[in-house]
């Protein structure tokens, strides 16, 4: 296991907190990946420790200027093609790096990408209608007329990469909904995976991997994640040490 200070200074929890959206926009593409609030677990790097300070506790005292930040910039995020945003990361919101979304991307970058997945009936009625236009959460709601069945359609095409945020649409009751896209609307995508390329940065973000480990964060088989890890081995970018890779 890497040491905490060493995680620390890679996942920014060290030095100079971030201020802006362009830096958030700069720590996800350094790190690749993050979530949007740390887990009990560190499986990843998250916004929210880049920003608050070291001792913070998300809601500790409520709605924050950091926790507003934070929220804010989720949406802001990917509307700016800064990151992608979206349930991912162990089905928790999570941002990905333009360039890692492109490595990762299942489809052609075509409005019909979705056709080529095994997903829900609901799934492929949602991404039909985002391929028209960009729609609030509110209205997709109400298309399926079934909160459970759309959060359900919207998790699938999520953890795919096929929707992410684009800014928010006031609503009536005050409180402003997700608009939600394509993800190749919003982004450069669909010019063929490079699972090569991810793993090397999941390996770069993490410091230290297992197979497992791998697998579980990009949803790969564990004989998958293995290969790229003794890909990554056999060319001189990593370093094995029995079931461990590292960065060379």
């Amino acid at each position: 296991m890497p040491a905490v200070e060493d995680l620390a200074r890679r996942w920014w929890i060290r030095g100079r907190r971030i201020g802006s959206v362009e830096r958030a926009g700069k720590f996800i593409d350094d790190v690749g990946f993050a979530l949007l609030f740390p887990a009990p677990k560190p499986i990843a790097p998250s916004l929210w420790e880049a920003v608050a300070d070291e001792d913070d506790e998300p809601f500790g005292s409520g709605m924050g200027e950091n926790e507003q930040r934070v929220w804010t910039w989720k949406d802001e995020l990917p509307r700016r093609g800064l990151a992608w945003y979206g349930a991912y990361l162990g089905g928790r919101g999570s941002f990905l790096s333009p360039a890692l979304l492109a490595a990762l991307y299942p489809g052609d970058g075509d409005l019909d990408d979705h056709e080529r997945l095994d997903l829900s009936p609901a799934a492929h009625e949602i991404a039909a209608a985002l391929a028209v236009e960009p729609l609030s959460s509110a209205t997709l709601r109400q298309l399926l007329g079934d909160k459970n069945r759309y959060q359900r359609a919207i998790g699938e095409l999520q953890k795919n990469l096929l929707v992410t945020t684009a800014g928010v649409q006031e609503s009536s009751n005050g409180w402003p909904a997700a608009l939600l896209t394509l993800t190749c609307e919003q982004f450069e995508v669909g010019n063929g995976t490079d699972h090569s390329a991810a793993a090397l940065q999941y390996l770069d973000t993490m410091l230290t991997a297992t197979p497992a480990e791998l697998a579980r964060a990009f949803r790969w088989p564990s004989a998958q994640a293995r290969d790229l890890l003794d890909e990554l081995a056999d060319t001189g970018r990593a370093v094995a040490d029995g079931n461990q890779y590292r960065p060379s």
